[in-house]
């Protein structure tokens, strides 16, 4: 990481508890580390929105998260920036087929972000988080890593969404 200042980090999947902790957090600790002891000025996390009761089925994959969170927060107070999407939706290859992920993600994503309020609703709020296109991500973590007026901290879902609308 010479010569490099700013850092992306959207390492994450899925398997037994044990891996998901290793690849959700180990490894993304271990990047943010570096990073940090080469002097980076900015990193962006790609973590995940909290599912409330889904986390529990999903232990590792929600613990390493917010290791990596943890670990982030500490070692870039001023220049950190933890995206914490849904369901991330677009096009998605898997061996020769492309699954079109945003016929269900793009109208989900239509109706659930006009109902904030409803994710304040304990056991069921959680589910609905509204799906975010991978495009609103991208293009909202380049711009948490080169907009230096970029607010470090934590962005929801709804931060992504209004974030990915401005020019």
């Amino acid at each position: 990481m010479d010569d490099v200042t700013s850092v992306i980090s959207c390492v994450g999947g899925f398997g037994s508890n044990s891996q998901m902790y290793k690849i959700n957090g180990t490894a993304n600790i271990n990047a943010i580390r570096v990073a940090a002891e080469k002097g980076v000025k900015r990193f962006v996390y790609i973590s995940a929105a909290d599912f409330g009761l889904v986390n529990y089925l999903l232990q590792g994959y929600y613990e390493g998260k917010k290791a990596a969170e943890a670990e982030l927060l500490s070692k870039f107070p001023y220049g950190g920036v933890i995206l914490r999407p849904g369901f991330i939706h677009g096009t998605r290859q898997v061996g020769s087929m492309k699954l079109p992920l945003s016929f269900i993600g793009s109208p989900l994503e239509m109706v659930l972000k006009h109902a904030k309020p409803l994710s304040g609703i304990p056991l069921i709020g959680p589910i609905l988080t509204p799906p975010v296109n991978v495009t609103s991500v991208a293009k909202v973590a380049v711009r948490a890593a080169t907009d230096p007026v970029f607010p470090p901290g934590i962005v929801d879902v709804y931060g992504i969404l209004r974030h990915s609308e401005r020019k």
